[in-house]
């Protein structure tokens, strides 16, 4: 073997072994150190790609500037991420690449919320939205300014609102597997905020979902004419001076049916777990259809109240539910 050949296998050599000792490092658990350039590389990583043009931005709303008043999907790398957005236009989506490991935290437009959406519509998939709060106690996960909303499989949580409307009677709003935890509050001599709250809005069907450990106000209120809550849970166990569970304050048609209601003990209103035209009959209620909900007391709680307390003075369609002692089926006020 000449000179030359005998460097080259000692080189080789020197280099097997580098390979073997890291794998051993690794087998071993011992921390590898990465090269600056590789932490650097991601940390400046841009985690929003518009899915139809594979064009990747390091903020939010670069992306949904880009997709303007076409249609688009922003899919969101998995991290925690305090940004925010305003859509002005278009059909945009806003989807977790990994559902539940992307966390949009504490961040509001405009002083309102995390998306701020008066587009023709807005999709969110995936997403968990956080620690949200603004000045006039409606810090929201969604503010929905105009057109359609479609929410899958998000959480929103710890903030004084998921999500608040304008109104926008043509628009319609789609909640689907999706959780509420510690929202709403009624403090500060302001406005109660809710776990969500949509104005007059076309329609509201809110499916599959879970409210719970509420802060103030209601679980779900809707000035919508026409409503859905199905097969969904209102934990208010760990609830603090909360109100209704469900409150329709300018009535509304549509069915609320094979949900589970448990009222906890810290209220600020116990009365009734829903309401109908509580603050006036912009809508009318004839057949509003309450059926196959399952609705009681925590554990150690004993008082009285209204399943369905009804102000319209409309023919509603209550048909058969499993009440708790003392609850009391309807009551007209």
């Amino acid at each position: 073997m000449n000179s030359t050949e005998t460097n080259l296998f000692a080189a080789t050599e020197r280099r097997h072994r580098r390979q073997r000792l890291r794998l051993l490092l690794l087998a071993l658990g011992v921390v590898v150190a990465i090269p600056a350039t590789a932490l650097l590389a991601q940390e400046t990583r841009a985690p929003y790609t518009v899915v139809e043009t594979g064009r990747s931005f390091s903020a939010l709303q670069e992306a949904v500037n880009a997709i303007g008043d076409g249609t688009g999907t922003i899919r969101i790398e998995p991290g925690v991420y305090r940004d925010c957005a305003v859509q002005q236009a278009g059909d945009v989506g806003f989807v977790a690449q990994v559902p539940g490991q992307t966390v949009l935290d504490g961040a509001a437009c405009e002083g309102k919320a995390t998306i701020v959406a008066r587009g023709r519509s807005t999709r969110v998939e995936g997403l968990i939205f956080q620690n949200i709060r603004v000045h006039d106690a409606n810090g929201s996960g969604i503010r929905l300014e105009h057109g359609n909303l479609t929410v899958r499989q998000s959480w929103f949580r710890d903030s004084e609102q998921g999500i608040l409307s304008a109104d926008d009677p043509t628009a319609a709003v789609l909640i689907e597997k999706s959780t509420f935890t510690r929202l709403g509050r009624c403090d500060r001599g302001l406005s109660c905020a809710h776990s969500v709250y949509f104005g007059d809005y076309g329609s509201v069907t809110i499916r599959q979902s879970r409210f719970e450990a509420g802060r103030g106000g209601h679980y779900v209120k809707a000035r919508a004419g026409r409503v859905e809550v199905t097969e969904s849970s209102f934990d208010d166990t760990a609830g603090s001076t909360t109100n209704y569970m469900i409150d329709l304050p300018a009535g509304a048609t549509g069915r609320i049916a094979n949900n589970m209601f448990v009222q906890g003990r810290d209220k600020e209103n116990y009365s009734a777990f829903i309401t109908v035209a509580a603050e006036g009959r912009l809508h009318s209620s004839a057949g509003l259809a309450i059926a196959g909900n399952d609705a009681r007391f925590a554990p150690g709680v004993s008082r009285s109240s209204a399943f369905v307390a009804d102000w319209s003075g409309d023919p509603l369609a209550i048909g058969s539910n499993t009440l708790g002692n003392g609850l009391t089926r309807f009551e007209k006020r």
